[in-house]
């Protein structure tokens, strides 16, 4: 069993950075894939950044690819998103996961655990 906490959410205008962290509990924290996703109101959860357990290995979706990177220490149990050059567009609550299978990584049924969000708002 994983629990995952994010903070770093909130206001920021357009072109400023937040960095967003999840704090999981659990010894088993380095064996998970963990991943960050997005939800806008109206809109579908989308992916939009994933590392490997090791860390060796980051993916990233196309609209935040150069912008925002993921990191992670396993020391902290503790996942990073660090967000550059934001647009009002990147507004959303942004959720941290976590997941042990192989395969795909972009959906969101393919995580085992969540957080309950937390809110970045970019005024334009």
């Amino acid at each position: 069993q994983v629990q995952l906490v994010e903070s770093g959410g909130g206001l920021v205008q357009a072109g400023g950075s937040l960095r967003l962290s999840c704090a999981a509990s659990g010894r088993t924290f380095s064996t998970y894939g963990m991943g960050w996703f997005r939800q806008a109101p109206g809109k579908e959860r989308e992916f939009v950044a994933f590392i490997t357990w090791s860390g060796d290995s980051t993916y990233y979706a196309s609209s935040v690819k150069g912008r925002f990177t993921i990191s992670r220490d396993n020391a902290k149990n503790t996942v990073y998103l660090q967000m550059n050059i934001l647009k009002p567009d990147d507004t959303a609550v942004y959720y941290c996961a976590a997941r042990q299978s192989a395969g795909g990584l972009t959906r969101p049924y393919e995580y085992d655990y969540w957080g309950q969000g937390t809110q970045v708002t970019v005024s334009s």
